[in-house]
């Protein structure tokens, strides 16, 4: 059975590319653009991962986190965080806030997948690199 991924992204040319690689790498992929919408898709569709952007519209990546995991359905799945901020702290702050991972943009197209699978198949904290 294919992977569900759920890809919390509002930059459609991100999305669509990372959409396309999983894709191709096997996995189903559902989309939302905006935290409030994610947040619904994940609790009606359960996926099997969350990869979530940290600047959204309207409600930012870190609160988004924040109510996954407050929701006892939706608390287990792993989130990775996949964005642009890659300043010092940022991945230390994603993680206090509920990501398992953390994946800096742009990605490597040639990685991407890989570090998909490799995260769901190990128990590890980060998202191998």
């Amino acid at each position: 059975m294919r992977k569900r991924v759920l890809l919390i992204e509002d930059n459609p040319e991100n999305f669509f590319l990372m959409q396309y690689l999983l894709e191709k790498g096997g996995f189903q992929v559902m989309g939302a653009d905006n935290g409030w919408l994610g947040i619904e898709m994940a609790l009606f569709n359960i996926p099997d991962i969350i990869l979530l952007d940290i600047q959204l519209p309207g409600m930012d990546g870190y609160t988004v986190m924040r109510r996954l995991r407050s929701t006892p359905e939706l608390a287990k799945i792993p989130i990775v965080a996949v964005t642009s901020y890659a300043m010092a702290g940022n991945r230390e702050l994603a993680l206090q806030n509920g990501a398992n991972g953390y994946i800096e943009k742009p990605i490597d197209p040639d990685a991407f997948t890989g570090q998909i699978e490799a995260f769901l198949n190990s128990s590890n904290t980060e998202v191998p690199k």
